[in-house]
């Protein structure tokens, strides 16, 4: 694994944590450092990290929030 490849990895604690988790990227980053963008895609798929996981838990606690004070005016 390139050091530069290294520096990313251990900069963020999520990507740390993924890779003790998913062992397997290891080898695969270590074979084909090219592959750290797909890495990183992974990791905000599988923590819900994307923005469209953002706005999905957003959207959710406001009906939550809604739904209570709707229940409070009755």
């Amino acid at each position: 694994m390139t050091l530069d490849l290294q520096f990313k990895i251990k900069s963020n604690p999520l990507y740390v944590k993924y890779l003790h988790e998913n062992s397997y990227w290891y080898k695969n980053l270590n074979r084909n450092p090219n592959l750290f963008n797909e890495f990183v895609r992974e990791v905000k798929t599988n923590y819900k990290l994307r923005p469209s996981d953002k706005i999905n838990k957003a959207l959710s606690t406001f009906e939550m929030l809604s739904a209570i004070m709707s229940s409070l005016n009755k």
